[in-house]
């Protein structure tokens, strides 16, 4: 499971979100509580750079809310994963969403840089994080 849960990773981090957010359900559809709750953030943040990757931001707002929703519960890291600086780097990403910059056709909107996911631990599902 720890391998199939950093290939996951390595998907989002190589902005392969499709990719991401099947592999990482394959891990969800087994898991129950917590450990659930967690992969099911993170397949919705996925999700939601997926949408945004195809110029729906109307797909990728709700879902990247509804991720953060589930990802705020848990603390500084979580099954190896900076959740720390993840949502630091999302938090960019729902300013962006709730206040859209204005379209401008001289200056077009600079996107925030897409995160990236940092793994600072071991990434066992028996880690429950701080």
């Amino acid at each position: 499971m720890d391998d199939a849960f950093l290939e996951g990773i390595r998907l989002f981090n190589s902005r392969q979100f499709f990719a991401c957010h099947e592999a990482l359900e394959s891990l969800w559809l087994k898991e129950q509580g917590e450990e659930k709750l967690f992969l099911q953030g993170l397949i919705q943040v996925a999700a939601a750079f997926h949408h945004h990757a195809r110029s729906n931001p109307q797909g990728a707002q709700p879902l990247l809310e509804e991720g953060w929703k589930k990802l705020v519960r848990f603390g500084e890291t979580r099954r190896g994963v900076d959740l720390a600086g993840l949502r630091r780097q999302l938090q960019a990403w729902r300013d962006f969403f709730n206040h859209p910059p204005r379209r401008d056709l001289a200056a077009p909107a600079e996107l925030p840089p897409l995160p990236y996911i940092q793994i600072r631990g071991p990434v066992t599902s028996g880690e429950r994080g701080n």
